[in-house]
């Protein structure tokens, strides 16, 4: 095991890398939810269209 002596070596550079990296995961994020809700939405006027044609009108 270590001993309380010992130093261990910081690697600085990763906490730019990390903050680089966040800015394009947001974005493609937000592109992601664009894309999901507007498949949603049509998934939705499909089941509405499926409805509408299998409602008995002579009612």
């Amino acid at each position: 095991m270590s001993s309380d002596k010992e130093q261990l070596d910081v690697d600085d550079d990763v906490d730019t890398a990390d903050a680089d990296a966040e800015e394009p995961v947001v974005e493609v994020a937000k592109t992601n939810l664009s894309k999901r809700r507007t498949i949603d939405n049509l998934l939705e006027e499909r089941r509405l269209q499926r409805r509408l044609a299998d409602y008995d009108f002579d009612l």
